[in-house]
């Protein structure tokens, strides 16, 4: 453990809470960004879906198969599967009515917008890239060796889980966008379970096309309700989330939206494995690196170096 006057950014209290716990919460998102960017991004967050064009859309839904619905149902059109280096919109599972169309408002429709918005959005990009902040954090808390960050989304509903590597390095960054109620979607944590429950799948492009879940070891004993703690917090809120830790967001059934952005920082290779049949498969980015880091003011080694590769 680093002592305190060598620290940058977090607290010793917030990192032992991490590393004992699995999330550190209630960081004030002010604290590690710039006045204004969690409107920012609320804002653009509203105006992409403004601009969103229903027209054309393949009513692609976010659909896992993690829920109470068909295992055989998971999101893994190449609508989805080719989205790493674009900005698309995915759907709310019963958000498409037997017609084929929409059964609400487009705004309300979308579970998610991913999963480039870091590289392609200026606000997104400058929050997430360009925030000398979140390296300070990331430096303190010492949990990857040479990060970087194979996806971002504007998150409304359940994810997906993170990227796998070997072995685990994903490291979550969770910011409210919105207040997070219990009525509206708030995270739940089960405190301690990245230390007693091994990640025993994991979600993997299938062999004939396609995505599913893919079994690592036997399951450890199913939590219970009541080992999960349910964490509202308000707009302006970074939630840090180990990879390995046990969490959830129940659906959002209230009235009220409830914006949230998130990323995954992983190890770079080696020391970590990027699995090969992560549905989010990594390539070089289209773009001069070095030149883009540099007008950026970034070291290479901080910037996104992949992304999906089809």
């Amino acid at each position: 453990m680093a002592a305190s006057s060598q620290l940058e950014f977090l607290t010793e209290e917030q990192i032992n809470q991490f590393h004992r716990d699995g999330s550190a919460a209630h960081i004030t998102y002010f604290r590690v960004g710039v006045k204004g960017d969690v409107q920012e991004m609320r804002s653009r967050s509203k105006q992409l879906l403004d601009e969103f064009d229903i027209s054309n859309h393949p009513m692609t839904k976010f659909v896992t198969g993690d829920s109470n619905q068909s295992e055989k149902a998971h999101v893994g059109d190449n609508y989805f599967l080719n989205s790493g280096d674009k900005i698309r919109y995915f759907l709310e599972e019963d958000a498409v009515g037997s017609d084929g169309k929409l059964n609400r408002p487009k705004e309300l429709a979308v579970n998610k917008i991913g999963h480039a918005l870091h590289e392609l959005d200026p606000i997104f990009r400058r929050v997430t890239l360009k925030n000398e902040r979140l390296r300070s954090l990331a430096r303190d808390l010492k949990f990857h060796k040479d990060p970087v960050v194979p996806e971002h989304n504007d998150r409304y509903g359940s994810p997906i889980g993170p990227q796998y590597t070997d072995p685990v390095s994903a490291l979550g960054f969770w910011f409210a966008l919105e207040d997070c109620t219990p009525s509206n979607g708030a995270l739940s944590f089960a405190p301690g379970s990245h230390l007693t429950h091994t990640v025993d799948r994991r979600f993997v492009r299938t062999a004939n096309g396609g995505t599913g879940f893919e079994k690592l070891c036997e399951p450890a004993a199913p939590l219970r309700d009541e080992d999960y703690i349910m964490k509202p917090c308000p707009a302006g809120t970074l939630v840090l989330i180990h990879g390995g830790v046990l969490h959830k967001s129940e659906r959002n059934t209230s009235e009220k939206t409830r914006y949230a952005y998130t990323f995954h920082m992983i190890e770079s290779e080696p020391p970590a494995i990027y699995d090969e049949k992560n549905w989010l498969q990594l390539i070089r980015i289209a773009i001069d690196v070095d030149k883009q880091c540099e007008k950026d003011g970034l070291n290479s080694d901080w910037y996104l170096k992949a992304t999906l590769a089809t």
